[in-house]
C-alpha cells in the first residue's frame, strides 16, 4: 500500500512521526509511506488553498518534502506532483494535536487536508488527539492515538463506506480521547457536535507602533456538546469516527425552502 501522510501542525510536529510510525505498520514492509507537509504550522486554516500566489515545495529526503502551503495544498502537490506517476491508495492527515471535534472540525487544516484527498477521489482519514489534565502529565500526550490508531484505520479500511461515485466521496475523522492508552474505553461513531457556550473570539492588543493587532482565541474545550455527539463520547473516554464530506448543504432544510422561493419568472417582454 501506498499511502501519503500529512498535517497542520508542521513537518516537524511530534504528530506527524506518530502518524508516520502508524502509516508504516498499515503499508506493511512491502508498502510505502510518503510525507508531503507543510513547512510551517498551518493550524486553523481549514480547507484554504494558495490560489493566488506560488507555493515553494522542497525535498528533504527519500518520499519525505515540505511545502509552504496548507495541507490542503500539500495533498494537491503530492497529487499532482510529487506522487502524479502513482498515486497513494490512502491519505491520512494529522495526529493533530489537539482535538477537532465539534466546531473545531470547521476551522481544521488536518481536516482539510483529508477533505482534499477525499475531493481527488482518494480514501482519506484525519486523525487528531484530544488533550486535558489526563495527558499533561504523560511523557507521550499522544499515547491513546499511537497505541490504537493502526486498529482503528485497518477497521475503517475493512468496513467503512469507500464508494466512489457522483456524490461528494466520504471521508473520515477520527478523535482520540484526552486520556492513557491503557483507559480508553473503546470506539464510537458519531455526529460532529458543537460545544454549547463555547465559541472562538479574539484578544485584540496595540503594538509599541500603536498598530492594532489580534490573537485568535479557541473556546473552553471541556464544555459539553449534545448527547451523542464526537465531543460528547470523546470527553467520555471513547475514540469517535465520524464520517465527513465536502457537501454543505443543509438537506434538511431543501425542500421546505424550495416551497417557498421556487418559481419560475414569466417573460412579458412579449414577442413583437
Amino acid at each position: 500500500m501506498r499511502i501519503l501522510i500529512t498535517n497542520d501542525d508542521g513537518i516537524n510536529a511530534p504528530g506527524l512521526a506518530v502518524l508516520s510510525e502508524i502509516a508504516a505498520e498499515i503499508a506493511g514492509p512491502s508498502g510505502e509511506v510518503w510525507t508531503v507537509a507543510p513547512a510551517f504550522e498551518q493550524s486553523g486554516v481549514g480547507h484554504c488553498i494558495s490560489y493566488s500566489h506560488p507555493t515553494m515545495v522542497a525535498r528533504l529526503d527519500n518520499r519525505r518534502y515540505a511545502t509552504e502551503g496548507s495541507p490542503a495544498d500539500c495533498v494537491l502537490a503530492a497529487v499532482a506532483d510529487v506522487m502524479a506517476d502513482a498515486l497513494p491508495d490512502l491519505v491520512l492527515s494529522g495526529v493533530n494535536r489537539g482535538n477537532n471535534s465539534g466546531e473545531n472540525a470547521m476551522y481544521s487544516g488536518t481536516i482539510g487536508g483529508a477533505m482534499e484527498a477525499a475531493l481527488q477521489g482518494l480514501p482519506a482519514i484525519a486523525l487528531s488527539q484530544y488533550l486535558g489534565p489526563r495527558t499533561a502529565g504523560l511523557d507521550d500526550p499522544f499515547e491513546a492515538s499511537r497505541r490504537h490508531g493502526v486498529a482503528i484505520i485497518r477497521e475503517l479500511l475493512d468496513h467503512a463506506d469507500w464508494t466512489q461515485n457522483d456524490d461528494y466521496c466520504l471521508f473520515y475523522n477520527v478523535n482520540f480521547p484526552a486520556l492513557p492508552a491503557a483507559e480508553v474505553l473503546g470506539t464510537r461513531v458519531a455526529a460532529q457536535g458543537r460545544r454549547k457556550d463555547s465559541r472562538f473570539s479574539v484578544q485584540p492588543y496595540s503594538a509599541p507602533n500603536g498598530r492594532r493587532f489580534m490573537w485568535a482565541k479557541g473556546g473552553d474545550q471541556q464544555a459539553i456538546a449534545n448527547e451523542g455527539s464526537d465531543v460528547a463520547v470523546n470527553m467520555a473516554g471513547y475514540i469517535s469516527v465520524t464520517p465527513m464530506r465536502a457537501d454543505l448543504t443543509c438537506h434538511d432544510s431543501l425542500s421546505g425552502l424550495a416551497g417557498k422561493l421556487d418559481r419560475d419568472l414569466v417573460d412579458s417582454r412579449g414577442t413583437g
